[in-house]
């Protein structure tokens, strides 16, 4: 369901009434670049190490995962971060909140701008689990998983680090101000389009890509 922000305070949203599961929904963007770039690069390693492939093969299956990222940011941030049931209770309200709604109605907290652990831990595991299925059990490509999933957590960073970058840090070039402005119209223009942060090409081949329009210029400024 759709949010526009109405919340301008320093102070972030209380979520929970535990501390501890308060604490767990904050999270520094420095924790994602520590936490996943080594386990992007330990999976990297592994076919050069053994020589399971080739150089332009790992090559191959980086590019193959880092499209597989922005496929999964966009349907991740359409399918499931804007989920609307049309019966909704208040329970699947409150969840939706909790996943992605505080964020809209308060864009710019910190401290909510990366995905915490909690979150990302399991959809990483997910997102193994379903290469490990489909490239080596279905295709019978177990050696293209390692590389793969290493591009892909590659780009799950870069994604958590634009994200955060939209919101507090000055972005330069035609390109980065292209994506900052892309995704300020999101917030505050239209929360039900321009789900791509690092790439607006799905955006352009499911049609959720408005023009922009000169009158949506304050949103961005």
């Amino acid at each position: 369901m759709p949010y526009l922000p109405t919340n301008r305070s320093n102070v972030p949203i209380r979520l929970f009434k535990s501390d501890v599961l308060e604490a767990l929904t904050h999270v520094h963007p420095a924790v994602v670049p520590v936490i996943w770039l080594p386990v992007a690069a330990y999976f990297l390693s592994r076919p050069i190490v053994t020589r399971a492939l080739g150089g332009v093969e790992v090559a191959l299956a980086v590019v193959v995962g880092l499209a597989l990222w922005t496929f999964a940011e966009y349907t991740i941030h359409r399918f499931v971060f804007h989920f609307e049931p049309r019966n909704p209770s208040p329970l699947v309200e409150r969840v939706i909140f909790l996943f992605h709604g505080v964020h809209h109605v308060q864009p710019h907290c910190r401290t909510r701008l990366v995905m915490p652990p909690a979150a990302s831990v399991p959809i990483a595991a997910l997102s193994y689990g379903l290469l490990v299925v489909f490239a080596g059990g279905v295709l019978g490509a177990s050696d293209w998983v390692a590389p793969i999933f290493a591009a892909y957590v590659a780009g799950y960073v870069l994604y958590d680090m634009t994200h955060y970058a939209t919101h507090h840090w000055p972005m330069h070039g035609r390109a980065l101000k292209a994506l900052k402005r892309q995704h300020m119209l999101h917030h505050y223009k239209t929360p039900n389009a321009r789900f791509g942060v690092t790439s607006p090409i799905w955006d352009v081949v499911f049609g959720t890509l408005p023009e922009y329009a000169p009158s949506a210029r304050a949103a961005v400024h």
